[in-house]
């Protein structure tokens, strides 16, 4: 398999990669707080990047790369005094460095990421410390060129033991005039000493008209009225609304509705039929989507109850009337969150033993039913 072909693990399918994303919309503030850090002489060694998947964390670090690569380091006032504090983290993609980031030939940059395993024919598992002692011969070679060194690691939920001790050590004695930009999900499972050695940059949902220029930006044009429930159903993630796009997401959720809609008398023939589409190894990225997509579908209907109101907007055609009837109050709010969690667990279970997709789909509806 040729370099070009190798899957990329920091790509979300159907989205340009992160280094070749222009814009970063819905993150002013994560964007100011480095920017302040950088203005003010506080440019910390060590930047963890975090949120929940999909809010544009790798983005927001080849965004933090380009600047930090491309702006000239104040060395004192000149002749004619000091230059304005930059403002923003744009770099023209014209840029010469923006274009060799593109290309992946940035000097100044490396990329820390799963690695191809060509024996298995295909991405690790694991992040592994192999991978970490490459900054080894990087550090070696860019500290002849001079200037500032960026790393970027994508993501840190990935290192395995040995690696993310690996990293811990490159925190505690960090190379000089060197920045490493780490992306994590779940930061609270990260190893407390390297967290301790962070700063931390949070990044927040983004809003239905940010994630529509997020989404326009990516190619996926969509109108306002599916941006948002695309916002709504990804918690404000552009990576899981892509997701939802590539599968035809919506229209599963809004047929998951129609079909709650029918409890208590449950539709039997439409959830036969949902469950059968989910059967079969071809069909396994929809059987994977139609648990997610029950899962918020809970999720909504135990807040509605919980909060006396249906989560807005909605995301799907009568969705609202529907979680007002079957999630009136907050004890049947409650009783949805319970119902919830058991159905979570035994998504896990069946999926842990292969049971058949379209037995464990219709299960989990008839568990609904019982519930109605």
């Amino acid at each position: 398999m040729s370099d070009s072909e190798i899957p990329q693990p920091d790509r979300v399918e159907g989205a340009p990669h992160p280094r070749e994303t222009e814009q970063l919309f819905g993150q002013t503030r994560a964007e100011r707080d480095f920017l302040d850090a950088y203005n003010y002489g506080r440019l910390h060694h060590g930047w963890l990047l975090t949120g929940p998947k999909g809010l544009g964390k790798a983005t927001l670090a080849w965004r933090i790369a380009r600047f930090l690569l491309a702006t000239p380091e104040d060395t004192g006032d000149g002749l004619f005094g000091a230059p304005p504090p930059p403002e923003s983290l744009d770099i023209a993609p014209d840029h010469p460095v923006a274009r060799r980031m593109a290309a992946l030939s940035e000097p100044g940059l490396f990329l820390l990421r799963r690695a191809w395993d060509d024996k298995a024919k295909r991405l690790k598992t694991q992040l592994t410390v192999d991978e970490v002692r490459k900054l080894k011969g990087f550090f070696t070679l860019s500290s002849a060129e001079g200037g500032r060194r960026v790393v970027i690691v994508d993501c840190m939920d990935e290192l395995n033991v040995s690696a993310a001790n690996a990293i811990l050590k490159l925190l505690e004695e960090p190379p000089a005039r060197t920045t490493l930009l780490m992306v994590a999900h779940q930061p609270s499972r990260l190893l407390p000493t390297i967290r301790s050695r962070c700063r931390e940059l949070r990044l927040a949902p983004l809003s239905p008209e940010d994630m529509k220029s997020a989404l326009d930006q990516a190619g996926a044009q969509v109108g306002p009225q599916d941006a948002q429930a695309l916002a709504a159903l990804s918690a404000g993630s552009v990576g899981a609304a892509m997701r939802l796009l590539n599968h035809d997401g919506l229209r599963l959720y809004a047929d998951l509705v129609a079909l709650l809609d029918t409890l208590p008398r449950l539709d039997r023939p439409r959830a036969i039929a949902l469950g059968e589409s989910t059967a079969g190894k071809a069909n396994e990225p929809r059987l994977d989507l139609t648990l997610t997509l029950m899962d918020i579908a809970l999720g909504r209907l135990a807040r509605a109850g919980v909060t006396g109101q249906p989560p807005m907007p909605e995301a799907a055609p009568g969705e609202a009337a529907m979680l007002a009837r079957l999630s009136p109050d907050a004890a049947r709010g409650r009783a949805w969150a319970q119902v919830a969690q058991q159905a979570g667990d035994r998504a896990r279970h069946a999926r842990a033993v292969n049971v058949d997709p379209a037995a464990l789909v219709l299960d989990l509806i008839l568990q609904l039913h019982k519930v109605s």
